[in-house]
């Protein structure tokens, strides 16, 4: 059954929107024992702590002493910065309500606020940001509508602002491709950025440049830890990958003076994350020891694995 209160022909955006948070949306309607996003989906802070150990060691490195957190989900990573050091500012910043678990010292709010001497992290948050998609007819650029269930037909023409970021940063060339536009992503990061006086904002997430964009998109769901096919009714994750070469220079024009886009992997080695097996002589000679070295080999293995989450985009940039 759809849980959006409108059945009819909607842009993507809207229709993602709705179904994600709109009262009823996916990311509104857990409450209290519910997992939240863990539930249907994994990602870095569900892998292993050590993802939290990375980013705290990038707070010290950038002298910095609060960590926002965008798109915080059930509060998992501020949970566990919050056990590795008590002494940091902790702020959520998610539109479900305040879980009743959750350590105190950690703020919750619904809206991202200014902060000065913040690590700013939006962990698989982008990717959640509603966009439209298009699609090049012989006659331009056609926006895509999409109904309750999951059903798309051609709309009318693309807005020229957007056949203006299409044009840049996805362009079609050939009848019947598409671009997912990712204009709102760049807004909604230039707006992270520009909340930040002194500090530095990360964006981690599925990514795509500019010359190797999928040709059909990457549209997709997830539910109950399954990929599903995209039906914007409120019961599921809906998500497209993100141009986060597009994002960062939305993030420039908000004020950015650094920039670092690369792949996790490489950016978690930086940050002490390694994947080297203890010997096996530990395992005779600290049998306890050996088996935690071992754990976190393998978390650390997961998380820089370049076919998984190691192959992540990571969008670093510092605001002065």
């Amino acid at each position: 059954m759809s849980l959006v209160s409108n059945p009819g022909w909607r842009t993507w955006r809207a229709a993602m929107t709705e179904a994600l948070y709109g009262p009823d949306g996916f990311y509104r309607a857990a409450g209290d024992g519910d997992p939240g996003p863990a539930g249907h989906f994994r990602t870095s802070v569900h892998a292993s702590p050590r993802f939290a150990e990375a980013l705290l060691r990038l707070t010290r490195d950038c002298g910095l002493t609060t960590v926002v957190d965008v798109g915080a989900g059930r509060g998992e990573l501020l949970a566990t910065l919050r056990r590795l050091d008590p002494a940091l500012r902790l702020v959520a910043v998610e539109v479900a309500d305040r879980p009743g678990d959750l350590p105190a010292g950690i703020d919750w709010l619904a809206e991202l606020p200014p902060t000065e001497g913040a690590l700013v992290v939006a962990n698989e948050w982008l990717d959640n940001v509603p966009l439209d998609v298009v699609e090049l007819a012989p006659d331009g650029l056609r926006v895509v509508e999409v109904s309750a269930d999951g059903r798309e037909r051609l709309g009318g023409p693309a807005a020229p602002e957007d056949v203006r970021w299409v044009a840049e940063w996805w362009p079609l060339t050939e009848v019947g491709s598409r671009a997912e536009v990712g204009r709102s992503r760049d807004e909604a990061w230039a707006s992270v950025v520009s909340s930040v006086r002194r500090g530095v904002t990360l964006a981690v997430d599925y990514a795509h440049e500019r010359a190797a964009r999928p040709a059909a998109g990457s549209l997709t769901a997830y539910r109950n830890g399954r990929q599903v096919p995209p039906v914007p009714d409120g019961t599921r994750d809906l998500t497209a990958h993100v141009a986060l070469d597009a994002c960062a220079g939305a993030g420039e024009a908000a004020g950015a003076t650094a920039t670092v886009l690369t792949a996790q992997g490489e950016a978690l080695r930086g940050l002490g994350v390694g994947g080297a097996r203890p010997g096996r002589t530990e395992a005779e000679r600290d049998p306890a020891g050996y088996l935690a070295a071992l754990a976190r080999a393998g978390e650390a293995a997961e998380l820089t694995d370049p076919g998984g989450l190691g192959g992540f985009g990571w969008l670093q940039q510092a605001i002065a």
